[in-house]
C-alpha cells in the first residue's frame, strides 16, 4: 500500500473524537486506508444489499452487532442511521467508536449537520497527491503524464490505462450516484453535461451558457453542478475581491479534482495529444491548483483558496490565505520564464499591500529563480 499523508491526522482525531467520518470521491482510497490502518476495526460495507437492509429495518439491533471499533462504509446509504448512532455514541461517549466513509457527500452532510454536529472529525480524501507517488517512486516522469493519466489509486495499483479506466468510472458514477440523487431521465444529457464543463476548466463559470448548450434551464444546470461538487467530480474556486478594486470579476473558475478524468470527458487518448491540445495551460493549472487543495485536505484543513480577476483582464491565478498572509501565484505551463508572467502579479500586489516575497509564478521549467518582483518556482520541484 502506498502510504498517504493524511494517516497521521486520522490516528490524531480518532483518539479524539467518537466517531471519525472521511469522505472523498469513489476509489479515492478511503477503504483502503481506513482497512490498513485500522485492522482491529470490523469492516462493514453498507453497498451490501444485505447489510444495508440490515442497517434500515433494526438499526438497534446493527449497533448491538456492531457496538464500538467498526468501520462503516458507504455509510450515506443508510441516512436512518445517523439519529441512531448519535444517540448510541452519546450513551457511551468514547473516542474512537466509529470510522464512517461516504463518497457522496450531499447525503453524508445532510446526516452528519442533523444527527452528529459535534461528534464526528470530518477529512477528506482525494486521489494520490504527487509528492504520495513521488515518496513511493511511481510518479509519472513528464508533467504531460501527470496531467493524462490523474491520481486515482487503481491506476498505479492495477496499472490500468487511463483509456480503460476512466470511461468505466463515468459511466459507473452517473449510473449509480446521480441517478440516485437527481432521477434524471436522460443520463446521456447530463454526460454532456459534464464533458462541457470539462471544456470550461479555468475559465469563469456562465451557467447560463452552459445550460443552452446542455438545453436545460440555468436552474437545473446549476443542481446538477452541485451534484459534481458534492461526489469530488469538479470544485468552483471563488474570487477574491475584498475591495481592492469595484471593477472586478465575481463569479468563480471552474476545476475538476482530477485531470486524469477531466482528460478523459474531453477525449484525449494519449499523453501525446495533450502538448498540443488547446487547453493544456488550462488543464496545468487545474493540476496545480490541486496539489494546493490535496495538500491542505491531507492535513485536515480546510483550504482558503481563490483567483483575482478585474475588468481589464488583469489575473492571479491561485490567492492561498494563510492567517492574515495573503499568497499570490500565477501559474505558466511554458518551460520558459517571462517577466510579462509578472503583470497581473505586481498589479494586485500593489492593490492589496503584498509583497514581493508573497508573489510566485509557477511555470514548467526546470530552475528555482528570485526576481525583483517575485519567486519563480519550478513545478517539479513543489513537491
Amino acid at each position: 500500500m502506498i502510504p498517504r499523508e493524511i494517516t497521521s491526522k486520522l490516528s490524531d482525531l480518532s483518539l479524539k473524537f467518537p466517531i471519525t467520518t472521511i469522505t472523498g470521491p469513489r476509489q479515492s482510497g478511503k477503504s483502503t486506508l481506513l482497512k490498513n490502518q485500522f485492522p482491529d476495526y470490523s469492516y462493514v460495507s453498507l453497498e451490501n444489499p444485505d447489510i444495508r437492509e440490515f442497517a434500515k429495518t433494526d438499526p438497534h439491533g446493527f449497533l448491538a452487532t456492531y457496538p464500538s471499533h467498526a468501520i462503516f462504509d458507504e455509510v450515506q446509504r443508510v441516512p436512518e442511521l445517523f439519529s441512531y448512532l448519535q444517540t448510541h455514541v452519546d450513551e457511551i461517549d468514547e473516542p474512537g467508536m466509529y470510522l464512517l466513509a461516504g463518497s457522496q457527500n450531499f447525503q453524508l452532510m445532510q446526516g452528519i449537520s442533523q444527527s452528529l454536529a459535534g461528534r464526528t472529525a470530518l477529512l477528506k480524501l482525494l486521489p494520490f497527491s504527487r509528492k504520495e507517488l513521488h515518496n513511493a517512486s511511481i510518479l509519472p516522469e513528464t508533467i504531460d503524464e501527470q496531467m493524462f493519466k490523474g491520481f486515482y489509486p487503481r491506476l498505479y495499483d492495477r496499472n490500468i490505462s487511463p483509456t480503460d479506466y476512466y470511461p468505466a468510472y463515468i459511466q459507473t458514477y452517473v449510473e449509480r450516484d446521480v441517478r440516485d440523487i437527481l432521477k434524471v431521465s436522460d443520463l446521456n444529457k447530463f454526460i454532456k453535461f459534464i464533458k462541457l464543463c470539462a471544456g470550461r476548466i479555468g475559465q469563469i463559470l456562465n451557467l447560463t451558457s452552459l445550460a443552452n448548450e446542455v438545453g436545460i434551464s440555468s436552474t437545473t444546470a446549476d443542481g446538477w453542478l452541485s451534484v459534481l461538487e458534492a461526489s469530488y467530480i469538479c470544485y468552483r474556486l471563488e474570487p477574491n475581491f475584498n475591495n481592492f478594486n469595484k471593477r472586478v470579476i465575481k463569479s468563480p473558475k471552474l476545476y475538476f479534482y482530477d485531470t486524469g478524468l477531466a482528460c478523459s470527458l474531453l477525449g484525449l487518448t494519449s499523453t501525446a495529444q495533450i502538448e498540443i491540445f488547446y487547453l493544456r495551460g488550462a488543464i496545468f493549472e487545474n493540476l496545480v491548483i490541486n496539489q494546493f487543495v490535496k495538500d491542505y485536505y491531507n492535513k485536515g484543513i480546510k483550504p482558503d483558496l481563490s483567483f483575482w480577476r478585474d475588468s481589464q483582464g488583469n489575473e492571479v491565478d491561485l490567492i492561498d490565505t494563510i492567517g492574515l498572509d495573503m499568497h499570490a501565484y500565477e501559474i505558466k505551463s511554458s518551460a520558459t520564464f517571462n517577466r510579462d508572467f509578472f503583470k497581473g502579479l505586481v498589479k494586485w500586489g500593489k492593490l492589496s499591500n503584498t509583497p514581493a516575497e508573497r508573489l510566485n509564478v509557477i511555470y514548467t521549467g526546470k530552475e528555482n529563480l528570485t526576481t525583483s518582483s517575485g519567486k519563480v518556482l519550478s513545478f517539479e520541484k513543489l513537491l
